[in-house]
């Protein structure tokens, strides 16, 4: 308990704003692959086709465009981040998984991975002493 409580202080001390402009980034990453998911139906649907086979490939559509879409917003202001994270990581553990399923892609591959182990961190640090988390707990 003791270790947990020494950590949690650490990282409330140690927080830079440099951490902050990668979950932004993250966020406004996420965004733009929703919005052009979302412009681009047809690329998605492509790149969903390995699993596609399943069934639900229209409900997939819908869900990872409008996950990356919010969570994207979420993320970069730091709200809500780490249930904004739980949200992207189906969709991007799925990502790899269909770059072992059909063609490999590596740079899709590479930046999968990336987004995952950036997601991964930031749900273990969370959002940040410059997020609007931090910002409403502070007015509690």
């Amino acid at each position: 308990m003791n270790n947990v409580k020494f950590l949690n202080k650490w990282a409330n001390a140690h927080t830079y704003f440099s951490v902050d402009l990668i979950r932004m980034a993250l966020g406004v990453f996420l965004f733009s692959k929703g919005v052009t998911f979302i412009t681009n139906l047809q690329y998605l649907a492509d790149l969903l086709s390995p699993i596609d086979k399943l069934g639900g490939g229209m409900i997939l559509l819908h869900y990872v465009a409008s996950a990356h879409i919010i969570g994207g917003i979420l993320i970069f202001f730091g709200l809500l981040t780490r249930w904004a994270i739980i949200v992207q990581l189906p969709i991007l553990i799925g990502a790899i998984i269909i770059n072992f399923m059909g063609e490999m892609h590596s740079q899709n591959l590479f930046l999968s991975l990336l987004t995952l182990g950036v997601c991964i961190a930031f749900m273990i640090y969370g959002s940040g002493k410059h997020s609007a988390d931090y910002y409403f707990k502070m007015q509690e």
